[in-house]
């Protein structure tokens, strides 16, 4: 029986975790929500011992960089098949240009700083991993209208600043498919089909809630974190065709129009 370890049952590794139990899949996993202490090494180096596929959600350490899974366990990992979730931060700023597997990534964001994630990723691609390049992830609790309806929609005055995102059920969907295809190591953008400005997607929101947009601001005016204001920095459209072609996958919300619809 496929057995598949999870380093990060979070927000997104949950879900898939659960949609390969119900095919039948054993699973174990490190994080708040898993039965293992990513500190024991004794308990990980056992359940590494009965595993055929490991997933890793687990991003990069704010403070080093580091790939906290890679740094601890890194020489464990091989012979078996890895899959990792990765960013499309990793090809930092593209000008609103499509960007796809082929795009080079970039060693510094938009803001001139480390990019850790394209470090994480290339590690992960070197060892023969399925690498999921993921966009803005939203879904049940964490979208639009959870931000709307809790008065923390902002809108930005950036004309022209294009991004691409994904509903969690999607993701989960692509990572399945690669998962009991046995999908090809390399990288794959999962995204919806319509990049489209955070400004778009929240004035929907608010014409769905029957509410008024939020005024526009500057950035100055935001006074965003420098995460924040790192993430408006960079402008690219994401192309998802390499998924669809290799993985058979489509995308049940392609746009925002019917993942929003369905949330609400």
């Amino acid at each position: 029986m496929a057995h598949l370890f999870v380093f990060g049952l979070g927000y997104t590794a949950k879900r898939i975790a659960s949609a390969m139990e119900e095919r039948g899949w054993q699973t174990a996993a490190t994080g708040s929500a898993g039965d293992v202490d990513f500190a024991d090494e004794e308990a990980v180096h056992e359940a590494l011992g009965k595993t055929s596929h490991i997933l890793s959600s687990v991003p990069p350490d704010r403070a080093s960089g580091n790939d906290p899974v890679m740094d601890a366990y890194g020489e464990s990992l091989a012979e078996r098949a890895l899959f990792y979730l990765s960013s499309t931060g990793v090809y930092g700023d593209a000008g609103g240009a499509w960007v796809d597997e082929t795009t080079p990534t970039v060693a510094e964001t938009g803001t001139g700083r480390r990019n850790a994630r394209a470090e994480a990723d290339a590690a992960w691609l070197a060892m023969g991993a399925r690498v999921f390049r993921l966009p803005g992830i939203y879904g049940p609790g964490r979208s639009a209208l959870d931000r709307v309806r809790d008065g923390r929609a902002r809108r930005i005055d950036l004309p022209g600043q294009v991004f691409s995102r994904v509903h969690v059920d999607d993701i989960v969907s692509g990572v399945v498919a690669a998962l009991v295809q046995d999908a090809a190591a390399g990288a794959y953008n999962l995204g919806d089909d319509l990049p489209a400005s955070g400004n778009a997607v929240t004035e929907h929101a608010c014409q769905l809630l029957g509410v008024e947009p939020p005024p526009l601001e500057s950035l100055e005016e935001a006074q965003l974190s420098q995460m924040a204001r790192g993430f408006y920095a960079e402008n690219r459209r994401v192309a998802n065709g390499k998924a669809k072609r290799v993985l058979g996958w489509r995308p049940a919300y392609p746009t925002y129009f019917e993942g929003l619809s369905a949330l609400l």
